[in-house]
């Protein structure tokens, strides 16, 4: 690998170009209208121009951006979080013309974006999922039956799904047929696919993670969990690992049943298998998410291993020198999401950024962002600002770390939500590591009243 070219921009794009530049390999970025002139534009080798500022005119443009791997020279593609980074139609793309696709190969892509196929995969190895339909749904008959079998309230989920569109509760039998139909025709605007599964829903659950690697040799590791249960409208707020909520043994089960869905799969690079935890302890597979994630930032904190580095090796060909017993938890680690976005509606706040101030890092705390003053937030894209991360020897000290650094942190011109990250951080239920899915939603109903 000589030449990468990132197909994303912001923090990503520079979190990526870091780990390039340390391993001595050139970079490419790739920019819209709107992004000329950004921070990820002017920080790689070189920079080309991809289209109009709307994603499906640039970064969600898979011939443009084939066009730019092509005119640039590069012979190897990340696609960042994101965008196109789980589309296996980009995927084969990129691999079709000889270049290095730094993730899971197209196939695997292809068959993780069915939520059932993860399901069946679960359930064929013995890993427990939330109970309700294994693989797809496809009459009224079917859900009448679940829906009496277990009783409401059930979910019903779209196949090709993600970030909590189309999820649609059940609660009465006579809503069934509306929601069915409406499911159906939700998934085939959004995902161009009609099906749907059925959950019975968990009730304040938490969200549970575990991070993967795993080589073209058939090596895996797993380093441990990260707790992502801070969420709001499904997209994740805080997280942090390890969660104060999981055992030893816990874990060492987590682990074992992740290495064991992907190496069924013939999964290789990083790879996220996400759990839910029932408020009874017991945990139910979800999926597997086949990127670099946001959050990967508190686990590279906990264990000292470079995930970004890690991809790019494995990517080049190279077997893992990770063995699980290398896997050592140092600590703990929290990372607050900055958005552009009113704290207290979540509504975006679009606009011009004015004066910074960043608060002090140190090798404890770190900031991840493109950001500066002067630089225009476009309505375009995802809110996301930057990631604020903070490690303590135990989660108190990171907590208080975290929540130090947020109060120094401040960013005019636009609202954000700094004051939330403080928030969450003073929160008692927090703190005490009591929380799940519906926390921020009882935390907000608590601070407006």
């Amino acid at each position: 690998m000589k030449k990468l070219l990132v197909a994303n921009r912001g923090e990503i794009a520079l979190r990526i170009f870091k780990a390039a530049r340390e391993l001595g390999i050139k970079t490419v970025a790739v920019y819209s209208d709107a992004d000329n002139g950004a921070p990820h534009m002017r920080a790689a080798d070189e920079a080309i121009h991809i289209g109009k500022s709307p994603p499906p005119l640039s970064y969600l443009h898979i011939a443009g951006i084939m066009k730019a791997v092509a005119e640039s020279g590069a012979d190897a593609v990340h696609p960042g979080y994101g965008f196109l980074s789980e589309n296996a139609a980009f995927a084969g793309a990129v691999e079709d013309a000889g270049t290095i696709w730094v993730g899971p190969s197209p196939g695997v892509i292809r068959d993780i974006e069915s939520k059932s196929f993860c399901r069946n995969l679960g359930n064929r190895l013995g890993v427990p999922v939330t109970p309700g339909s294994i693989g797809n749904v496809t009459s009224l008959i079917e859900i009448e039956k679940l829906f009496a079998e277990h009783g409401p309230p059930l979910l019903l989920k779209l196949d090709k799904g993600g970030g909590g569109k189309g999820i649609q509760p059940i609660h009465h039998a006579a809503e069934i047929a509306r929601i069915f139909e409406s499911s159906m025709g939700i998934g085939k605007a959004a995902f161009g696919s009609s099906d749907v599964y059925v959950e019975k829903r968990i009730e304040t659950p938490k969200h549970i993670e575990i991070q993967c690697l795993g080589d073209h040799y058939g090596n895996y590791v797993a380093l441990g969990e990260r707790e992502c249960s801070v969420q709001r409208r499904f997209q994740k707020v805080v997280e942090e690992a390890p969660s104060p909520a999981v055992t030893r043994e816990e874990r060492e089960r987590l682990c074992a049943w992740s290495v064991r869905i992907l190496k069924e799969m013939g999964y290789r690079n990083a790879g996220t298998v996400e759990f839910i935890r029932s408020a009874e302890g017991r945990y139910y597979f979800m999926e597997v998410n086949a990127r670099i994630q946001v959050e990967h930032p508190v686990t590279e904190m906990v264990t000292g291993i470079d995930l970004v580095q890690q991809q790019l090796r494995i990517a080049m060909g190279e077997p893992l020198q990770l063995r699980q017993e290398d896997i050592v938890i140092h600590g703990h680690a929290i990372e607050a999401r900055i958005y552009a976005e009113d704290p207290s509606t979540f509504l975006p706040s679009p606009g011009t950024i004015g004066t910074i101030t960043f608060p002090t890092l140190s090798k404890d705390t770190r900031l991840d962002h493109a950001m500066e003053s002067g630089l225009a937030v476009s309505p375009f894209y995802d809110p996301m600002l930057a990631k604020l991360i903070a490690r303590g020897e135990d989660r108190r000290q990171a907590i208080d770390r975290l929540d130090q650094a947020l109060k120094q942190f401040t960013i005019e011109g636009i609202k954000t939500t700094i004051p939330l990250g403080t928030a969450v951080m003073a929160s008692e239920a927090f703190r005490r590591g009591i929380f799940h899915t519906e926390m921020l939603a009882e935390l907000l109903a608590t601070r407006s009243s």
